[in-house]
């Protein structure tokens, strides 16, 4: 910490997506959509859960979790990179690099763990039915999703800990639009190569195991549901397509960065824009799209609004 005193930098400079401003004010509005869109497809899939009875089930309440944890991951990066579209001069203070460095590896490590509980609520529910409810009662769903949080702030903490040992007293471009670890780290006035590896064994390791604990857990499961009656399998698979397909498109993004040997900018860039800004959209999307339930909980919740419309 009393390197972290002496930094003489109190400011970063992003370099931000490009350098073009015509491709900046034609990036605002895209971006701009892509946010709220995101911003209420979560907080609706929250609403629509804690609301309707007929959701109040283990799987419902880990989703709900999840869609609040997608919009905290994008509320971290997105809302300063759309108004960076606005700005020549792209800064951000000091504390507020280390805010979101905090922000981004809590609510990306809980989702790394949140996604494994959510494997587990299928096993149990998919290979053992009859011990379901006794096994995914409501004190072990909270005590699972508290596991999350504790998970990703441990995780995150971790990493704070690292980079404020760093004195920061010369380069202060980020060559992107956020606060990236990788990024931020090689701007310190040293030697960073152990702490790069320290930091990116100590995200690697986080997202491969989580990783490898949800293939190994879905291929236990899919080979369970081939086994069973088509009428239930059915149903299932669907379920478990809509987290697999969750799944890949979290992780993939995530360990490419932290475990890729090579760095290449732009590819940098993309991947760091797919899981802070398209994923957390395209996750409500992809279980709502595909569930019967959210969709019919939908319709409960407008035929309710209108009939106290029409009693009024």
């Amino acid at each position: 910490m009393e390197q972290a005193n002496q930094s003489l930098v109190s400011e970063f400079i992003f370099d931000g997506l490009c350098n073009s401003s015509e491709a900046q004010t034609f990036l605002l509005l895209p971006f701009s959509i892509v946010y709220l869109m995101t911003f209420v497809g979560n907080l609706l899939v929250v609403l629509i859960i804690i609301l309707d009875p007929h959701l109040h089930s283990p799987m419902y309440f880990l989703l709900a979790n999840l869609s609040f944890v997608d919009f905290c991951i994008s509320s971290v990066t997105t809302p300063k990179l759309i108004t960076d579209f606005l700005r020549d001069n792209k800064t951000i203070t000091f504390e507020g690099c280390m805010t979101q460095i905090v922000g981004v590896h809590l609510f990306a490590g809980g989702e790394m763990v949140l996604l494994v509980t959510m494997a587990y609520d299928r096993y149990v529910a998919i290979c053992k039915p009859l011990h379901y409810s006794s096994i995914m009662d409501r004190q072990k769903c909270i005590w699972l999703v508290l596991i999350t949080w504790i998970i990703g702030l441990v995780h995150s903490t971790s990493q704070l800990a690292m980079v404020l040992e760093l004195p920061f007293c010369g380069p202060r471009r980020v060559d992107s639009f956020f606060c990236d670890i990788p990024l931020v780290i090689k701007l310190a006035c040293m030697d960073t190569h152990k702490i790069e590896m320290m930091i990116n064994a100590d995200s690697g390791v986080l997202a491969t195991t989580c990783f490898i604990i949800l293939l190994v857990s879905y291929t236990y499961i899919l080979v369970t549901v081939r086994l069973r009656s088509k009428d239930g399998a059915s149903k299932a698979l669907s379920t478990c397509t809509s987290h697999i397909t969750v799944v890949v498109l979290f992780f993939g993004p995530c360990i490419f960065i932290y475990l890729w040997p090579l760095s290449i900018t732009w590819v940098d860039k993309f991947l760091a824009v797919f899981y802070t800004v398209i994923t957390p959209l395209l996750n409500p999307a992809i279980y709502t799209l595909r569930n019967k339930e959210i969709k019919n909980a939908i319709k409960r919740l407008i035929n309710k609004h209108l009939d106290s419309r029409d009693k009024s």
